[in-house]
């Protein structure tokens, strides 16, 4: 199905090869604004979490009969925030009444072979098992069921399966000269095998979680990159075009600014709370994945904890405990408070790790004040994200809303003549 004629042109040149160095170079591709972005393995935990609920709640029949409000909605709108290249993934599971798809909602068998194939493929560790799973649920032919559910898949998979998108599939299809379809699963898993070659030809330059290449074939398809010429003889002009094109990208760069200033901002928040913390008296912990980012020329994690408590360091909940952004602990070792900064990222990941951490040890951490620390204008968006059936469980904890603004606003007077949690909550807004 795939023609695989790329490779090196008249001039010499290795024209694939070409374009992916630049693409790895370009500030507002997706491999330097998406796939390096410290934000992106954060939010698999929560993911996967989530893919779990979604499992646990058709097992039980207790999933529901429509989209809207259910716990995929919630999961599949977390993989959507996960910057442009999955932009739109909630639209193949959005319910469609005049053409009765996804028919995953009100006929259940069909809805409990979904949920089966997510969890088989959430126990399973090779690429043979899944691609059977795969099989399994096309061969019911459920209608408005395709390899979207790839997005999904890759959350669990990463280096398994890669995502999927029409940008995705129109990006291999130039590239290759392959005529993939969007609907098909057999059509889909061909693709996946052209991608793994291409992946394995250009591994120096991408890597074993099939992101990257992802990112690229996104590019492509969404038009900020050409393919190189199928043919080979045009990779002069190609060449041209290749550089006319990262000319134009440069302009429209303006979003690629905007998030690394969203991710300079998510750091400075994260010093304010160390900071803070460390003048009230806590001990501090830095998100795993966020201890060496620096922030005014020093390191985040710097005067803080190395290594959580053991309490916390082995309760079922650690390895997403340890990705919260900021925590304080008291002299009992006890987590105090937890934050999450949630800049522009997904409110729904940094719920997910709260929670987590509150029922993570019985009563070891129920007691702690958990603050979603965000812009103003998100309260209304993290509100509506804890009236979801999936956060139900919110309401019985101690969760508190943060504006920057308040926060910025105290938070020198708080550390000078401030004692405990009393005066961050009374800056912050009782949630939900």
């Amino acid at each position: 199905m795939a023609s695989m004629d790329v490779g090196v042109a008249d001039t010499g040149v290795d024209l694939a090869r070409e374009l992916i160095r630049r693409w790895r170079d370009d500030p507002g591709a997706t491999y330097r604004s998406w796939f390096l972005w410290d934000e992106r393995l954060k939010n698999f935990r929560s993911i996967r979490r989530g893919l779990g609920q979604v499992v646990t709640e058709i097992r039980a029949g207790t999933f529901g009969v429509a989209y809207r409000g259910s716990s995929l909605e919630t999961v599949v709108h977390s993989v959507a925030e996960q910057r442009q290249i999955f932009k739109g993934a909630d639209h193949a599971f959005l319910w469609k009444p005049k053409l009765r798809i996804p028919d995953i909602y009100e006929n259940p068998d069909n809805q409990r072979a979904f949920g089966q194939l997510l969890d088989n493929c959430s126990c399973c560790d090779t690429a043979e098992e899944i691609i059977a799973h795969i099989r399994a649920i096309d061969a019911l032919k459920i209608k408005g069921l395709g390899p979207a559910v790839a997005n999904l898949l890759y959350f669990l998979h990463p280096t398994l399966v890669p995502p999927f998108n029409t940008a995705i599939v129109n990006g291999y299809n130039a590239l290759t000269g392959a005529k993939v379809k969007l609907g098909s699963w057999d059509h889909f898993l061909a693709m996946r095998a052209g991608i793994l070659d291409l992946n394995d030809r250009y591994r120096d330059l991408l890597s074993n979680d099939l992101g990257a290449i992802g990112g690229l074939l996104f590019d492509i398809g969404s038009g900020r990159y050409p393919a190189p010429p199928l043919d080979l003889a045009g990779g002069k002009d190609w060449l041209a075009r290749l550089e006319e094109a990262r000319a134009e990208a440069r302009k429209l760069d303006k979003v690629a600014s905007q998030q690394s200033e969203s991710d300079r901002t998510h750091a400075e928040i994260q010093a304010w709370l160390r900071d803070l913390g460390l003048a009230l008296g806590y001990d501090v912990w830095i998100a795993a994945n966020d201890r060496g980012r620096l922030h005014a020329g020093v390191p985040l994690g710097q005067g803080c904890l190395q290594h959580l408590p053991d309490a916390i360091a082995v309760s079922p909940g650690a390895d997403s405990i340890r990705l919260i952004d900021v925590l304080w602990l008291d002299q009992t070792q006890h987590v105090a408070a937890a934050f999450e900064v949630e800049h522009s990222t997904s409110i729904y990941s940094g719920i997910v790790r709260m929670l987590d951490l509150a029922l993570s040890g019985g009563d070891l951490q129920a007691t702690a004040g958990l603050f979603l620390v965000a812009p103003d204008a998100r309260e209304a968006d993290v509100r509506a994200q804890l009236r979801r059936p999936a956060f139900s469980r919110v309401a019985d904890l101690d969760f508190a809303y943060l504006p920057y603004a308040e926060l910025e606003k105290h938070r020198e007077a708080i550390a000078r003549f401030g004692s405990g949690l009393k005066a961050i909550k009374a800056i912050s807004h009782k949630l939900p």
